[in-house]
């Protein structure tokens, strides 16, 4: 019986060390769970940095709209997208989970830089290349906003 006592005081000591390491660390509890579940963005954000970048004449909503579709087409995992860390984050397919970050920058109206991060240099240039060079391409007519002009539509009626 003393051993049992022991044996779970030792175990409920472990637990409570654990606890307070990932609380007092420098990541939230919520990084701590997002890494242990296998979806942080955390080391995307940090290989920022060294990410590959360009810039694209279309306006940041239809460039992360059409960033998004062709991610999905090209095979890759969307497993996060945060408008608030203008990001999509994707593992290079479902049997590959090397992490890739895409994130967007407006740098007008009409421009809008993307930047491809990655932990993994061939996570980020694969991507980067096949994405860049589909942005590159100009948006199909259903893939544009449809912007009306009120002066025609007056003089139509």
């Amino acid at each position: 019986l003393v051993d049992f006592i022991i044996d779970d005081r030792c175990l409920l000591f472990a637990i409570c060390l654990l606890l307070l390491a990932n609380l007092a660390g420098c990541s939230t509890v919520m990084d701590g769970a997002k890494g242990i579940a296998g979806v942080s963005t955390k080391s995307l954000e940090e290989n920022r940095k060294n990410a590959l970048s360009k810039s694209f004449s279309c306006d940041y909503n239809a460039c992360f709209k059409k960033a998004r579709d062709v991610l999905a087409h090209m095979g890759t995992y969307i497993y996060a997208e945060d408008i608030k860390k203008q990001m999509i984050a994707v593992y290079v397919s479902e049997e590959d989970t090397t992490p890739v970050g895409v994130f967007f920058k407006a740098i007008d109206a009409n421009n809008t830089q993307v930047e491809v991060s990655s932990p993994s240099t061939f996570g980020k240039e694969l991507i980067s290349k096949r994405l860049f060079s589909a942005l590159d391409r100009p948006l199909k007519p259903e893939e544009k906003e449809e912007k009306t002009d009120a002066k025609t539509n007056t003089q139509n009626q």
